[in-house]
């Protein structure tokens, strides 16, 4: 099982929309509080807070174990999560998209601020890092083209069939295979999203204890 391009393109849109929230919680908070005033009590407080909170952490938890079952070997974790690690790293990536709605119902929208907003932007980092990695990835190994970059047109060479021969191509200092674009690539996004997630895990450790030392 391989997420498709066009499956990844709906999960972006999923995304956009999940986040689209954060940006107008500004305003629908005014109004949220001048029609729904016990509502927004009930919303902001203390079980509403607990239960999503913990609904996001467990997400988190899943996520962190697939991530161990994708990059372990070792035959305890095999054997509590069976699969290839292809169908994990597809379950990774959906339960990322799960988990931003997840923050989105804990959260209502709320940017927060000093230290919660810097905290929530980290996740937007993260969710959206691994996407778009994933996204771009996915639309290099599906696209017909074999090369990639740029050429001037009258440097192509042709053969008797028509096509740009490959030896050709090869040459030019702006053209790229498949195979080394992707490596690259990965080693950019991936490398980018492990940071970030080691900043958000780190930051999601003070943010349940500040969480319970305010209560």
């Amino acid at each position: 099982m391989k997420p498709k391009f066009s499956t990844l393109i709906l999960l972006t849109v999923i995304t956009i929309f999940l986040l689209i929230p954060f940006v107008i919680s500004p305003w629908y908070f005014e109004i949220l509080q001048e029609n729904f005033f016990e509502l927004q009590l009930v919303l902001k407080g203390e079980l509403y807070k607990q239960i999503t909170g913990y609904l996001s952490l467990l997400f988190v938890l899943f996520e962190m174990f697939l991530t161990a079952r994708k990059r372990g070997r070792g035959w305890k974790i095999k054997i509590m999560l069976p699969g290839s690690m292809l169908f994990w790293r597809v379950l990774h990536i959906f339960l990322g998209v799960g988990l931003l709605g997840t923050t989105l119902i804990h959260t209502l929208g709320n940017q927060g601020l000093n230290f919660n907003a810097v905290f929530l932007w980290v996740f937007f980092a993260v969710t959206l890092s691994a996407l778009l990695g994933v996204l771009t990835e996915t639309g290099i190994v599906e696209s017909p083209r074999k090369f990639f970059g740029w050429m001037p047109a009258k440097n192509k060479v042709m053969n008797e069939a028509g096509v740009i021969e490959r030896e050709k191509i090869a040459s030019y200092p702006f053209v790229i295979s498949k195979g080394p674009l992707i490596r690259n690539l990965r080693k950019v996004w991936l490398n980018s999203h492990i940071f970030l997630v080691s900043i958000f895990c780190t930051m999601l450790l003070c943010h349940i204890f500040l969480a319970y030392y305010y209560q």
